[in-house]
């Protein structure tokens, strides 16, 4: 299994938020940080204004953050969303399977199994889990003028 460009971006797009928490951050340094084309970027973006994961700020200071706590933003939902209609091989694309093999195929059972597992693992996950003291991508992500989060967290609870 791979995930598309689109769905690898929003994760990199939603961690960047979540590490800079509370800030309005913009397309330009999400950009930058994760090495995209802000072009690519904007589309991606758009598709996670469209399906609930940030709000979008316009204006000169502008940008978008997260729509809820990042404790509610499971990443297998994020992968199904980007990932939908991608089918896996030709056999699943309904209506354009033309494989030979169709009708005594026995792999796409099993493809379909191994789908289903790739995302269960995935649900298991939030986007909470992939930053909360993770020292090295907050080194990668912060804004210069974000408090590491470990450092929050202890402050907030000393």
């Amino acid at each position: 299994m791979r995930l598309t460009q689109r769905t690898n971006l929003a994760l990199r797009a939603l961690m960047f938020c979540a590490v800079n928490d509370g800030r309005i951050v913009r397309k330009q340094d999400v950009a930058e940080r994760c090495n995209v084309s802000e072009n690519h970027l904007a589309q991606v973006i758009n598709g996670l204004a469209r399906t609930g994961f940030i709000t979008t700020l316009r204006g000169r200071h502008g940008g978008f953050r997260l729509s809820r706590p990042m404790e509610q933003i499971n990443i297998g939902h994020v992968a199904r969303e980007f990932e939908g209609g991608v089918p896996l091989a030709e056999c699943f694309a309904a209506g354009r399977n033309e494989c030979p093999l169709a009708s005594a195929c026995r792999l796409r059972d099993a493809l379909a199994r191994a789908v289903a597992a790739f995302y269960a693992t995935l649900d298991e996950l939030t986007l909470a889990d992939m930053v909360e003291c993770n020292e090295g991508l907050e080194q990668i992500l912060a804004l210069p003028e974000a408090l590491p989060r470990c450092n929050r967290a202890l402050a907030a609870a000393g």
